[in-house]
């Protein structure tokens, strides 16, 4: 049984359509990529599967269960967790009041959950009281990653976390991804940097138009000499 199925997914905004009918699955503990083209409904899909955009048909099942338009609140007290491409950190709160933002579902003592993204990011330990606005965006990405960890998601959804990164950072903060899923923590990643991406992914797909064009391991996507002239700039 797959931790995340998406069947024949439609969804969109309005009476515009965007997703006509897109299937993808993600394993327990595995790192799926999805790559395409502007505009060929990546974003969409990753909030549709969260409960921001409202589906018009298909289905979601998230650890075995239907989980079509619930919401968000919903989500992540079974266990997912999602970091929006913009907006996902609180600017005028330290490092530290960021990461207890994100344990608002927890219950218990928050020290070990604390420990645990220090241990990760240590770059944030050290700036635990400075104020997320003075930080840079690769920093500011940590912070959104580590806040979004404290929930103890079993599935990590990320759209477009590398967005607007120097390449230097890009890798670090792919870096990051690989490590938390080695931990054990599904991943769910929309990205812009196709190539990249594929090259950390246990499985990748490919949308246009709204719809599934490719999908595969990561290294046969990269393989692909079609998918690569058509998608990859050959």
């Amino acid at each position: 049984m797959s931790l995340l199925a998406v069947e024949d997914l439609r969804a969109g905004y309005g009476d515009t359509v965007i997703l006509h009918g897109v299937d993808i699955e993600v394993e327990a503990g595995e790192l799926a990529v999805i790559v395409g083209p502007n505009g060929a409904g990546k974003s969409t899909l990753i909030k549709a599967i969260f409960g921001v955009v409202s589906t018009q048909g298909g289905r979601v099942r998230f650890g075995g269960d239907d989980t079509t338009g619930a919401s968000p609140e919903r989500l992540v007290a079974r266990g997912m967790a999602y970091v929006p491409q913009e907006r996902n950190v609180f600017p005028t709160l330290t490092v530290a009041e960021n990461l207890e933002m994100g344990a608002f579902t927890t219950r218990g003592p928050l020290a070990p959950l604390l420990d645990a993204q220090y241990a990760l990011f240590p770059e944030l330990e050290r700036r635990r009281r400075q104020l997320v606005g003075e930080m840079s965006g690769g920093q500011r990405q940590m912070v959104a990653l580590a806040r979004a960890l404290m929930t103890k998601p079993k599935l990590l959804l990320l759209d477009e976390p590398t967005a607007g990164l120097s390449p230097k950072v890009m890798a670090q903060v792919f870096g990051y991804i690989r490590a938390i899923n080695q931990a054990g923590i599904g991943v769910l990643m929309v990205e812009q940097n196709a190539r990249l991406a594929l090259q950390i992914a246990d499985r990748g797909y490919v949308l246009a138009a709204g719809r599934n064009r490719f999908s595969g391991t990561g290294a046969d996507l990269l393989a692909n000499r079609q998918m690569a002239e058509a998608f990859l700039g050959g």
